[in-house]
């Protein structure tokens, strides 16, 4: 299950769709096109664990919620200096996150995509 950013009006759209990973695939390519984007994904049978996947530009910041009541953030792989500010969208607004917390675009959809074939963060670092 997933939900993303609208390519159209850039605005997140939070109804959510069971669909192949290929359409989740398509729709972040259309999102990179744009230069920003967020996405929610989770397993079609269980509400948690979340992933988000937040980018703008080679920016990203991965969340993963692992129940209602616990959000982690995770650690960034160097791609910001630690003390730079980095703006992504979080759901429709822009949120500021320090370098420590920032990943490449494409280390960040690749754990995306890893996650939706286990449906298991269990090898993520928080």
């Amino acid at each position: 299950m997933w939900a993303a950013t609208s390519p159209r009006s850039g605005l997140f759209d939070p109804v959510e769709r069971r669909t192949e990973v290929e359409d989740l695939s398509d729709r972040f390519g259309d999102l990179r096109s744009c230069g920003r984007g967020y996405l929610e994904v989770r397993s079609p049978i269980r509400e948690f664990p979340v992933l988000t996947l937040a980018f703008r530009d080679n920016h990203a910041v991965v969340h993963l919620m692992s129940d209602t009541e616990r959000m982690s953030l995770l650690v960034g792989d160097g791609t910001a200096p630690s003390g730079a500010e980095v703006e992504v969208p979080i759901m429709d607004d822009l949120t500021v996150f320090t370098g420590d917390f920032v990943l490449d675009i494409d280390r960040a959809w690749d754990l995306v995509h890893d996650f939706t074939q286990t449906w298991v963060a269990g090898a993520m670092s928080s």
